[in-house]
């Protein structure tokens, strides 16, 4: 992640990845053009690291120049492009090839065109390293494509925001953030963990997101998930984390315009919550925190036996398998602790008192996030 001005970017195309596009944008030209020396013209100011680095994997001889195309002063539609430097040589009967970085709405290409109408060129053809098919406007061919991207906006290998960026060899995609508040929340059984989640999302207007109940939903539903998940639990077998992590995704995706999530059940794993990571990544958010209760045993214990009496669950009536529930409970949050506390976003709670009492602890937590 990187920050420029007031905005945050992400790694979205590597430079080994730009490396590749140009290489084959170099091979397939010099394939089209044969034996022809062509003029390759760059515009400027965005095109300098493209046309560097196409020229020299370039297998044949070449020509190089560049034009600068910019918005006249004080005019805000990008409809209005002027030429500020143009050419300085005769063209005439030249294969000439315009080498951008980005063509997004092709408002340029339109100057392009313009200004090559009289020049004479035996051809004129269009090459740029990305493109945004969904913005692109115009009707001009494009005849060589490096890499296709999505309609947002970028920085790096030549691209700006407001003069800075241009000299990264990556290219970062803007994060559009999002004002959410992610929690994955945990607690031993007997905790009170799902009493204090229903009164967190209706507090802070989250969703809650129960692993448990997502996979019976899915298998109840016969959903394909549910399917392929339910192939996995009847032969014994542990679903494979990829799986969860599409059915949270559908979950998150079903509620875009939430304020954030509560992630009960999930992560048990180091892999799972990096697996999390990059899923709220990819909806330019992030997890903010993980909120532990924190009870003794032995009161959760009798907690538990009490709960027994009258919810007629066989694993809260036997001290034995509560202990063990606990202590199984402790093996999976150590380690998932260590990797919330390494980005210190671990935080411990504690659950004795009132169901008021413990609903202001963790308020406190979450606002002073």
């Amino acid at each position: 992640m990187i920050k420029l001005h007031d905005k945050y970017f992400k790694p979205f195309i590597s430079a080994k990845q730009i490396d590749e596009a140009m290489q084959r944008l170099a091979i397939e030209i010099a394939e089209d053009v044969g034996d022809e020396i062509p003029v390759f013209i760059g515009i400027l100011n965005g095109s300098f690291m493209v046309v560097s680095d196409f020229v020299k994997k370039y297998p044949n001889p070449c020509e190089v120049t560049f034009i600068k195309l910019a918005s006249y002063e004080g005019v805000k539609s990008t409809e209005d492009i002027q030429r500020l430097i143009g050419l300085t040589q005769d063209l005439t009967g030249r294969t000439v090839i315009i080498l951008e970085d980005i063509i997004d709405t092709g408002n340029t290409l339109h100057e392009v065109h313009r200004i090559f109408k009289n020049e004479n060129v035996k051809s004129l053809k269009i090459a740029t390293l990305f493109h945004k098919p969904e913005a692109y406007k115009k009707d001009f061919k494009l005849h060589y494509v490096g890499i296709e991207i999505p309609n947002k906006f970028i920085v790096g290998y030549g691209l700006d925001y407001d003069g800075l960026g241009r000299n990264l060899p990556e290219v970062y995609q803007i994060k559009e953030t999002q004002h959410m508040t992610n929690l994955v929340l945990f607690g031993p059984p007997g905790a009170g963990k799902g009493t204090q989640a229903n009164f967190l999302k209706e507090k802070y207007n989250l969703v809650h997101i129960s692993t448990g109940d997502v996979f019976r939903f899915n298998i109840k539903n016969e959903t394909a998930l549910g399917m392929l998940a339910k192939s996995y639990m009847d032969k014994g077998e542990l679903v494979p984390d990829q799986v969860t992590i599409d059915m949270l995704n559908a979950e998150v995706e079903k509620n875009t315009d939430a304020n954030g999530f509560i992630f009960d059940g999930f992560p048990r794993t180091n892999a799972q919550a990096d697996a999390l990571d990059k899923l709220m990544d990819s909806k330019d958010s992030q997890i903010n925190a993980m909120i532990a209760l924190e009870v003794d045993d032995e009161i959760l214990v009798q907690r538990l036996l009490e709960r027994g009496k009258t919810s007629g669950r066989a694993d809260d009536a036997d001290e034995s398998i509560i202990r063990n529930r606990i202590t199984e409970y402790y093996s999976k949050t150590a380690i998932l602790k260590d990797y919330y506390s390494a980005q210190n976003k671990y935080f411990g709670v504690n659950g004795v008192g009132s169901i008021e009492d413990i609903t202001v602890r963790l308020s406190a937590v979450i606002d002073g996030l």
